[in-house]
């Protein structure tokens, strides 16, 4: 009895497995290298049998039961890709991916997880390791600002402050993820100018309010960057320096590859700069690495890692539209020292689940400082306001975050996919000004769950969701967010499909901390534990329309935004103090066009232009004129555009990038009448070489037309500025 009880159950067990295949899927770019972290799917029917995560080596291992199976490759960066395959029997199948254009593309930042930028009815802008290549961005603001949808305000030259405005949201209104680490200070400020781009495999930008994936901050776009992962049997260490105008010279190295279970990928790079005049020098050194462990087939481990620490002198605003009111800064410092550090673990559940674990910390400090008043920037030479526009001060932050992820993906079948999500997050810091002994220090514990459904049937594409906040200084929030896209023609040849967009959805955006904890010294700001998170009610519709088989597309939205209980201060004189409160409405509403062509397979094209009409409806606290009701949101151009033209061969490549932005207000806020900052154009232009597969030569230039032009009122961009260097590699495959 026993012995036929045991050859049952052995047959049980042995059966299924002499009956299932081996299917394995290889995934390479256009240019044969491994593709790692594609989302491969195999389909048996209209049912999901299997998901995989390609490894380092671009690989992805199925065990099957007979049949025909229907393969999709999803890798961000590149167009969708399906294969068929047919078992009984081993079998192997070569995916080479193809570049598309963005309507096509596959993103992460809209869904979460790898998904077409046309199933998921929202505009994500990509950069990729080609297009960076070329751009050469010495900052994270070098390649933005060329972004459909995307206006960069820098005060001053290389190292000065950068701020991102989107749809005529604040600065503030930007969710920034680095390497999945979300880096933005508590209330949403970030400085885009001094965020190194070396080693970055991949950008994307978001436009619209996300607060659903990614909670607050994400009022009207969400950056995110990826570091690059190690792919060759080989070691490849890659050696590098280039140098130019205003004795700016840059050198940095990599070692990368691939062992069996184990990629790697470490890197440093230096960057110095006198500037242009006095004070205006700026440095950045920056180290990290991604190591990735893969436990069999179905389980992955990463671990990421970045530090960056920059010193910049600060002229402070002096030139006014072509006019020195004053002469430069000659003493005020600003430095940055940054560390992030998070651990992924992703694991592909056999019952079409896909586990993403992941704890994470990152750390900022900043500090400001200027010692003694510089003789040209005295405003009042009589005291007591003799300090005028130049006083002595050191200003600080010092901010912590640090938290765990989860996010599960179901897909059961082709027509449903689910991702729901827990988050907590731990920030706490303090900021201030240590000469006024006014400090500000705050604790938020905040948790978060969330869902997304992507519906698919036939033509249409559902995408609802909502995220439930518990935030330790404003309480509770339901934040929702419906995205609608119908293919409305499919077309042949010459017309390739039409498809409508619909996106309602909601942000939030959480006070910082001085707004919430207050702030001591001689002039106290009070705290407000009722503040309320600064909300957004957005909506957008559009539509998309693709030539030639997809190498040509086209698309136009139209966006609507209104930005409520927005924070602003309120001064009590009689008692020389104040307080933040949820006062501000403002309303912005606006058009986007952007063209994409992908000529051939080497050379593209991407040009966009905004049209935006702000206007502030309620601001009762306004201090200036310029920020009083009926007037126009500051620094957000009316008109605005971009053009990215670019060509890859296999042994040289160039690219033409432009920026167009139109009148726009601003202020002195010094009572000299001014009002406004001029339009501008500036081009850039970059280029390489291959001498041979070793060495490369490249070269940029940034404002190549040598325009005097401001940014921010009182600050004056670079003039034209040239870099060239030569690039090493050893190793590698």
């Amino acid at each position: 009895m026993r012995s036929r009880l045991f050859v049952v159950l052995s047959l049980l067990f042995i059966l299924p497995a002499a009956f299932a295949a081996s299917l394995t899927v290889t995934v390479t770019d256009p240019h044969h290298a491994a593709v790692s972290g594609a989302r491969v799917t195999a389909f048996r029917g209209k049912s999901v049998a299997a998901i995989r995560q390609t490894s380092s080596a671009g690989a992805a291992t199925f065990d099957l039961a007979d049949g025909a199976y229907r393969v999709e490759v999803l890798a961000p960066g590149f167009a969708p890709m399906s294969l068929t395959a047919a078992l009984p029997g081993d079998a192997t199948l070569a995916a080479q991916l193809a570049i598309a254009v963005p309507s096509e593309t596959v993103n992460v930042t809209a869904a979460g997880t790898p998904l077409a930028a046309e199933s998921s009815g929202s505009l994500v802008a990509t950069l990729g390791a080609r297009e960076l290549d070329l751009l050469q961005p010495v900052a994270a603001a070098d390649a933005i600002r060329f972004l459909p949808g995307a206006v960069v305000n820098t005060s001053g030259r290389r190292g000065g402050q950068a701020s991102l405005f989107v749809r005529g949201g604040e600065s503030n209104y930007n969710k920034v993820i680095l390497d999945g680490v979300p880096v933005d200070d508590p209330g949403g400020f970030f400085d885009f100018g001094v965020v190194p781009m070396f080693q970055v495999d991949r950008l994307e930008f978001f436009r619209g309010a996300q607060s659903v994936l990614y909670g607050s901050d994400a009022m009207t776009s969400v950056i995110q960057t990826w570091s690059a992962t190690g792919s060759t049997r080989l070691p490849e260490l890659r050696l590098g320096a280039d140098g130019g105008t205003f004795s700016t010279a840059r050198g940095y190295a990599s070692l990368a590859g691939a062992w069996q279970r184990l990629d790697y990928n470490l890197f440093a790079d230096q960057t110095r700069t006198d500037g242009q005049g006095v004070n205006d020098a700026y440095s950045n050194s920056g180290q990290g690495g991604n190591v990735g462990i893969q436990f069999g087939p179905r389980a992955v481990l990463r671990l990421r890692a970045r530090h960056s620490n920059s010193r910049a002198g600060v002229q402070g605003a002096w030139d006014y539209n072509g006019t020195p009111f004053f002469t430069p800064d000659t003493d005020q410092r600003a430095r940055q020292n940054n560390f992030l550090g998070s651990a992924e673990l992703t694991v592909q559940a056999p019952t079409r689940l896909t586990h993403t674990f992941r704890v994470f910390e990152y750390s900022h400090r900043r500090f400001n400082e200027d010692s003694f008043v510089d003789p040209g920037r005295v405003l009042f030479p009589f005291p007591p306001f003799f300090c005028g526009l130049d006083c002595p001060f050191q200003a600080f932050a010092n901010l912590n975050r640090a938290g765990f992820d989860y996010q599960g993906d179901y897909q059961p079948t082709e027509y449903l996919r689910a991702t729901f999500g827990y988050e907590f997050e731990d920030e706490h810091g303090a900021i201030g000004e240590l000469l006024g002994s006014s400090v500000s220090r705050g604790l938020r514990r905040n948790h978060a769950v969330w869902a997304q459904t992507l519906l698919q049937w036939k033509r249409v594409s559902f995408t609802p969701g909502f995220r439930y906040v518990h935030n330790e200084s404003f309480g509770d929030r339901v934040v929702p967010r419906v995205a609608l896209s119908l293919l409305a023609f499919r077309g042949g040849e010459t017309f390739s499909g039409t498809r409508l967009r619909f996106v309602y959805s909601e942000g939030i955006k959480a006070p910082s901390f001085e707004e919430s904890f207050g702030q001591g010294g001689g002039f106290p700001i009070l705290p407000n534990p009722a503040l309320k998170p600064e909300q957004a009610t957005s909506f957008e519709t559009g539509v998309q329309q693709s030539f030639a088989g997809g190498k040509y597309s086209a698309s136009a939205t139209y966006f609507h935004n209104l930005f409520r209980d927005n924070i602003d201060f309120s001064l009590d004189p009689c008692f020389c103090q104040g307080q933040y409160v949820n006062v501000n409405r403002v309303l912005a509403h606006g058009a986007e066009f952007e063209l994409h062509a992908r000529f051939t397979a080497r050379l593209t094209a991407t040009a966009g232009y905004t049209y935006l009409s702000s206007q502030i409806l309620e601001a009762p606290f306004a201090f200036d004129p310029l920020l009083a009701a009926g007037q126009p949101l500051l620094r957000r151009p009316k008109h605005s555009g971009s053009l990215i033209l670019a060509y890859a061969a296999k042994r040289w490549g160039a690219d033409a990038a432009g920026t167009f932005i139109g009148p726009r207000r601003d202020s002195d806020f010094l009572g000299f009448g001014i009002d406004h900052a001029a339009g501008y154009a500036r081009f850039d232009f970059g280029g390489w070489y291959a001498i041979d597969r070793h060495v490369t030569a490249y070269a940029n230039v940034e404002n190549a037309t040598n325009r005097r032009y401001q940014e921010v009122v009182g600050y004056p961009a670079l003039k034209a500025n040239f870099r060239a260097g030569l690039r090493f590699v050893i190793g590698g495959e």
